[in-house]
């Protein structure tokens, strides 16, 4: 059976960024470990023993890795600034490459417009989230019927998601950016606390 120590996982476990998990384990796919949930990309400090919640996160990811080997075959997520991709670029290290698939949706950008860019020795395409959730989100873009995967449980439809997510390519509706670019024109950073009832 495949465990998390012998997927890209092993590290993110072992440094417990892998929060919230709705999903975390061995796929119907032999040799594929599935998550979903958040990864922790900055902690806060550490008041003696207190567990704090993270400053930051990449939330609401789907990703996939097949045992053995060291970097994430698919990745989707939301991120509420694009600049925090240089944190969970540095926070995923090796398990990034160049054969990965990596979707990133991200709160403060052109909401008309989507990106592909090159980082950290990989290729992420960046999104707008238009207040959908990152699964309705990917499922639309890898163009998955919603109804199709209604029946399957939750490993299934991360498998059928991470299926189609590692033959994604992108169109040419994606313009070619990079992130010192994209950077430069993001917008503020949303609270994601504001206008909610203490």
């Amino acid at each position: 059976m495949t465990t998390i120590d012998k997927t890209a996982f092993g590290v993110l476990e072992a440094e417990e960024r892998l929060l919230n998990g709705v999903f975390k384990g061995a796929t119907a796919v032999p040799g594929r470990f599935g998550f979903r949930g958040d990864i922790a990309i900055e902690f806060q400090p550490k008041m003696a023993d207190e567990k704090r919640p993270p400053e930051k996160c990449c939330e609401q990811v789907m990703a996939a890795a097949n045992e053995g080997e060291p970097h994430f075959i698919f990745l989707a997520g939301f991120l509420l600034s694009f600049g925090y991709l240089k944190l969970l670029a540095e926070v995923l290290g090796e398990a990034l490459s160049p054969a990965g698939k990596y979707i990133l949706f991200c709160d403060n950008i052109d909401l008309s417009k989507k990106y592909v860019i090159d980082y950290a020795g990989a290729t992420f395409y960046i999104l707008p989230i238009d207040e959908a959730t990152v699964y309705n989100e990917t499922l639309e873009l890898l163009y998955l019927e919603k109804n199709e995967l209604k029946k399957m449980d939750t490993g299934g439809k991360l498998d059928a998601v991470v299926n189609a997510g590692v033959k994604f390519v992108g169109d040419r509706k994606f313009i070619k950016s990079t992130y010192d670019e994209l950077v430069a024109t993001m917008g503020p950073v949303r609270n994601p606390y504001e206008n909610r009832p203490v």
